[in-house]
């Protein structure tokens, strides 16, 4: 039986008179795959930030895992285990590989500041334990070899790994992407499309992502919801949303089907 994991009602949100957000509901569950697709400008970066505790709610609940998060800090927020990437890939650049790993950790050390000015057993024992973690990571994402590289000195691709490596850092249960497919050709789709799936396999998370790549949205989610100009437009599973015209209207306008809708219906046409 199914078990919601996420459950966003009647989300509203305002910057200043602009209305960004207008009641938007999600219902997420436990191990699933999720998409949020709409337009430039639909509000989809919006939904996320207010999940990540970047922006309060003007309006409605975000509830996660049985606790609100409605007023809560971003760190506060990671802590509860929800991890992110973003669409503009935001590593320390001037930090390693490992160091960026290392860091995202330390919201849950486990020791003071005082532990930290001595050294003291239980600062030692933490680190180690922490830089155990990163090296495993690492391990796992093919990026040991790049551990002592700074992220800004690495081809785009990689630096995309080191950010969702850091994210599962924090052990989320849910993970937030952002766009992931933001940079690539699209000859590197069907390796990103089986990345997220090993992702998802591995460490058993429940993955919710924003996306303007159909090929990748659709080969991967079990459910999608669209949005546009704030508002829920249309939710469903890829073939349902494939078909829907009030979707393909709001991407495409009324304009004759050209290459972009085909590749819009490409995964369902065999």
């Amino acid at each position: 039986m199914s078990e919601t994991l996420l459950k966003i009602e009647h989300l509203t949100h305002r910057f200043g008179g602009l209305q960004a957000l207008t009641d938007i509901n999600v219902d997420l569950q436990k191990g699933s795959i999720n998409g949020l697709i709409g337009p430039n400008g639909a509000g989809k970066t919006t939904v996320f930030n207010l999940v990540s505790g970047f922006y309060v709610p003007s309006e409605g609940s975000i509830v996660f895992d049985g606790q609100k998060l409605n007023g809560l800090r971003p760190h506060k927020i990671a802590d509860l285990h929800i991890g992110r990437t973003f669409q503009n890939i935001r590593l320390w650049s001037d930090m390693t590989v490992l160091d960026n790993i290392c860091i995202a950790q330390h919201s849950r050390l486990g020791f003071n500041l005082k532990d930290a000015f001595l050294r003291t057993k239980n600062y030692r024992a933490r680190e180690k334990e922490i830089h155990e973690k990163a090296w495993t990571l690492l391990d796992k994402f093919s990026l040991a070899d790049s551990a002592l590289d700074y992220p800004k000195n690495l081809p785009y691709g990689i630096q995309r790994r080191v950010e969702i490596a850091r994210a599962l850092s924090l052990e989320p249960k849910l993970l937030l992407l952002d766009e992931p497919a933001a940079g690539l050709s699209t000859s590197d789709l069907d390796g990103l499309i089986s990345y997220i799936r090993w992702i998802h396999d591995t460490f058993g998370v429940t993955i919710w992502m924003i996306e303007h790549q159909m090929q990748v949205v659709t080969s991967l989610c079990d459910h999608i919801k669209v949005i546009n100009f704030g508002k829920e437009l249309a939710e469903g599973t890829p073939a349902e949303i494939q078909g829907n015209q009030a979707v393909i209207d709001a991407y495409l306008g009324n304009a004759e089907i050209d290459e972009e809708l085909k590749n819009f219906k490409a995964p369902f046409n065999h």
